[in-house]
């Protein structure tokens, strides 16, 4: 680490921190030994991988409902989630939990130079060219055959896009502003609408898949994570439809029969409420 105090959080902060991983560490090892519990003992990366991914969105969730306690609890199960992996890896003998918090943190000091090692504090966008810089000429992590490599083949066909997307930007392949891609966007749904009055579903497919993906275009341009967008919309679609249930309810009404052009009506209602 760097010799500077001044970067260094109170020493009886460090403590509490470090009293408090090692007791979460405890507990972990404690559940996966043979005095354990069955159920935690039996999982695997593999097993809990939907794990982490579940709790990851669940602290985004909270974040943007800048919920602080149920923030603090999503937290706390994906330290729970990590250090489980990390233990695993322990088990198998691939590598340790200290293995992991030491190389995360070599990392960021060799990746934080401007901070670090004093040196000369640049703009926002050098630091991530040097950042990609150190990645590639320092670390080696050259493309061996593809700027592809790593992509994840299970990520959501949304989410997989993003990082497609992201991957070739850094090369230089993108459009210049977000006004291009919309004027894509109009060119593909114009596409869509003749593939549909063809009524040729594989072009329909296609033409979905392209549309899709020049809309996830936009939003990277326009700063926008498409995966949350949609999570954004698929929550304010859930809590509208949970109003119209209950004025259903409340009108004594199920929602088999209540009809297509009530429920319209109630959402309608909803919208505007």
């Amino acid at each position: 680490m760097n010799n500077s105090k001044s970067f260094q959080p109170p020493q009886h902060i460090i403590e509490d921190i470090k009293k408090a991983f090692a007791n979460l560490y405890g507990i972990i090892y404690m559940l996966r030994g043979p005095e354990g519990c069955p159920w935690d003992k039996e999982q695997s990366p593999y097993t809990i991988r939907e794990n982490l991914l579940e709790e990851t969105y669940e602290c985004i969730h909270a974040i943007e409902e800048k919920n602080d306690k149920n923030f603090l609890e999503e937290l706390g199960d994906l330290f729970l989630i990590l250090t489980m992996l990390a233990r695993m890896s322990e088990e198998s003998n691939s590598f340790s939990l200290q293995e992991v918090l030491d190389e995360i943190c070599k990392k960021l000091i060799r990746r934080h130079p401007h901070v670090f090692k004093k040196k000369e504090t640049k703009s926002v966008k050098k630091i991530i060219e040097h950042w990609n810089y150190i990645k590639e000429h320092v670390e080696g992590k050259k493309h061996k055959h593809t700027i592809f490599e790593g992509l994840s083949k299970t990520l959501p066909p949304l989410e997989r896009s993003y990082r497609i997307q992201k991957k070739v930007s850094k090369v230089g392949f993108d459009w210049e502003n977000p006004e291009q891609v919309f004027n894509k966007i109009n060119e593909e749904l114009r596409e869509l609408d003749e593939s549909f009055k063809q009524k040729n579903t594989e072009e329909i497919e296609m033409e979905i898949g392209d549309l899709l993906f020049t809309i996830v275009n936009f939003s990277r341009l326009s700063q926008i994570n498409p995966s949350l967008a949609l999570e954004r919309s698929n929550k304010k679609f859930i809590s509208r439809f949970q109003q119209v249930e209950a004025r259903l309810k409340k009108m004594n009404i199920t929602l088999e029969e209540a009809g297509l052009e009530l429920l319209d009506s109630l959402w309608d209602s909803v919208k505007t409420s």
